[in-house]
């Protein structure tokens, strides 16, 4: 798999001891996301991959959202991917998404000041709350090609529809 970035600061792991958030073992199960509209506001969809420490692919999503922002559409994938995840008994997890406003929002370097999303927020922080060691990175979308594909493809069926 592709090396990832991470938003952690230089001294991460004493960052996560004093959220209460543990480090993600080097066994976890890697969730990548993505979200996508077009027009922005436009059609949307969510999707992503659950991908086993061993490297096998346990899941794929996608799912059609109506009309939404890129943004409100990448925290929809996120939510979707860690429901699934959490449905799998997927834990720990290491989330990878090439939204880095979403990844900033949630590693607490930037605010929610959208109102549409801060109820998203909320969620994606409470579902990742249940997992006993979490961790979001950002990546290249060049490193997120199968979840785009699954966006692109839940978009193009939509449009395909009578």
């Amino acid at each position: 798999m592709p090396r990832a970035r991470s938003y952690l600061r230089p001294k991460g792991q004493r960052a996560l001891a004093r959220k209460g958030r543990r480090p993600v073992p080097t066994h976890a199960y890697t969730i990548y996301t993505d979200g996508g509209s077009r027009g922005n506001p436009g059609p949307a969809a969510a999707g992503g991959v659950i991908v086993g420490a061993d490297g096998s692919l346990l899941a794929e999503l996608g799912e059609y959202l109506g009309v939404a922002t890129n943004n409100v559409a990448e925290y929809r994938a996120l939510i979707l991917m860690l429901q699934k995840a959490r449905e799998l008994g997927c834990d720990p997890i290491e989330v990878r998404m090439d939204s880095e406003l979403v990844v900033r929002q949630l590693n607490g370097s930037y605010r929610v000041k959208d109102a549409k999303m801060i109820p998203l927020h909320a969620q994606a922080t409470r579902l990742l709350r249940g997992f006993s060691a979490s961790h979001i990175r950002h990546v290249t979308r060049n490193e997120n090609k199968r979840a785009d594909e699954i966006v692109n493809a839940t978009l193009d069926a939509q449009g395909s529809l009578p």
